[in-house]
């Protein structure tokens, strides 16, 4: 556990949250191999592919990154680059047919998580 860690969280707490958190970025941003190339998509830009509501839906479904990361005692300011993430991932899936390819390479949970991680030094 780190100094900046909120009070009451364990080090076994903290590898939890990490543990729960890379699981959603596995599964929002990375879970289905795409055959033929040496990528993979997850099922953040599959919800997107859904017109106008889909990418909303995406959003807030991501939100739940930042509000771990709050919990966990993360600095306001990183809390904040993490909803920025989001925004910015949910106006560029707005976007049709470009907007869901950047949606499919960008893995904005997986970035968000990335960055708690090194927050919070695991």
């Amino acid at each position: 556990m780190t100094a900046d860690a909120a009070p009451g969280f364990g080090a076994s707490d903290i590898d939890g949250v990490v543990e729960r958190l890379d699981r959603f970025a596995y599964w929002s941003d990375e879970c289905i191999p795409i055959p033929g190339f040496n990528a993979r998509i997850g099922l953040d830009p599959l919800i997107g592919l859904v017109p106008v509501w889909g990418d909303v839906i995406s959003a807030v479904i991501s939100c739940y990154v930042p509000y771990e990361a709050y919990r966990v005692g993360a600095p306001p300011s990183l809390v904040f680059k993490m909803l920025v993430i989001i925004v910015a991932d949910a106006f560029a899936g707005s976007i049709p047919i470009a907007g869901d390819l950047l949606d499919a390479v960008v893995k904005a949970n997986r970035m968000n998580v990335e960055m708690l991680k090194d927050h919070l030094g695991v």
